[in-house]
């Protein structure tokens, strides 16, 4: 059996939404609602889902950047909700982030030399300050660019340069975890296929594991071993990646993977492609029951009247659908 590196349990995050004078709570945004899944040791665990599913909220709040509203978060056997102190900052030695734009994650005003060195200067116990510029340089060329070029600003760099740039920084603590936020979303597609050949070079060399958050599904099934489906703040299926692909469980699931472009011409036109009704329901106000159901070909009345449990109904992977089935006419 694999070992959990990071096990979440139900978590919670709601975003508090005041109007009025004097200012009032009238509602919550539903951010993340009762989120749950394990990462195991140099695992990939890709998160995928349509923009304002919650995602990149789940990041934050697994990194400690947002406190959780509730649930709990195991790192290594230990609560990462209730570290404080010296157990904090081991904890931020041992799980990093990769933002996801790179234009605006690095500091405009500092170096590269500064701004990948600048873990060592929190961390001072990871490398001794006589030791600092040859470890930075190190770090440059581990991701592919060059160590000499430590004096320059990110301006300097192109926009995958720049994320390799993000990606060292989080290298540097020698992490466990890395968690990383929609990293290409904003590269070009022949950059986006550069880094992530990057990422798993570097996962492969140091045992990392990463939790994959991204929009695209063609994106994530090259770099992860197992795949959640996010859809309004919920996991709608989870399983492995041939699962995910090749036999989907969850209405949802089947949508996005028939919008997924097909470069073989000839299996184009064998392909249902599943086109959606209406828009993504506000999270402040989500629907009763399953909270796909309002755009869902299936939905019936019980769909309206009690949630689906994440479980396995039918095939070999679970997913929170009354009326979960393969279908047959997805080609991934």
């Amino acid at each position: 059996m694999a070992e959990p590196i990071l096990q979440v349990n139900d978590l919670v995050k709601h975003f508090p939404v005041r109007a009025g004078f004097p200012r009032r709570t009238v509602g919550h945004v539903r951010a993340v609602d009762g989120v749950s899944f394990d990462l195991n040791k140099g695992e990939t665990l890709g998160v995928v889902g349509e923009s304002g599913c919650g995602k990149s909220t789940l990041a934050q709040v697994l990194m400690r950047l947002e406190p959780p509203t509730s649930g709990t978060a195991t790192f290594e056997g230990r609560d990462i909700f209730k570290m404080r102190g010296s157990e904090l900052r081991k904890l931020r030695r041992d799980m990093q982030i990769v933002l996801q734009d790179p234009y605006t994650s690095l500091n405009p005003r500092r170096t590269v030399g500064d701004i990948v060195g600048e873990p060592f200067e929190i961390h001072p116990e990871v490398a001794p300050k006589g030791e600092r510029r040859r470890k930075v340089q190190e770090l440059l060329e581990v991701v592919g660019l060059n160590p000499e070029h430590i004096h320059r600003y990110p301006h300097q760099f192109s926009g995958g340069q720049r994320q390799r740039i993000g990606i060292a920084r989080a290298l540097a603590l020698k992490p466990k975890v890395i968690v990383c936020d929609e990293p290409v979303s904003a590269l070009d597609v022949s950059i986006q296929a550069q880094v992530m050949n990057l990422l798993g070079d570097l996962q492969d060399e140091f045992g990392l594991s990463y939790v994959f958050i991204a929009h695209d599904l063609g994106v994530v099934r090259h770099l992860s071993d197992r795949v959640a489906v996010m859809y309004l703040g919920k996991i709608a299926e989870v399983g492995t990646e041939d699962e995910i692909y090749e036999h989907p469980q969850h209405p949802y699931t089947q949508a996005l993977l028939s919008a997924v472009p097909v470069p073989d011409p000839t299996l184009r036109g064998k392909r249902e492609v599943i086109r959606l009704s209406g828009d993504v329901p506000s999270p402040a106000n989500p629907p009763s029951g399953c909270r796909f159901r309002t755009r869902c070909w299936k939905a019936q009345d019980i769909c309206a009247e009690k949630a689906p449990e994440l479980e396995i109904r039918t095939g070999t992977h679970p997913a929170a659908c009354h009326f979960a089935e393969e279908h047959p006419h997805v080609v991934a």
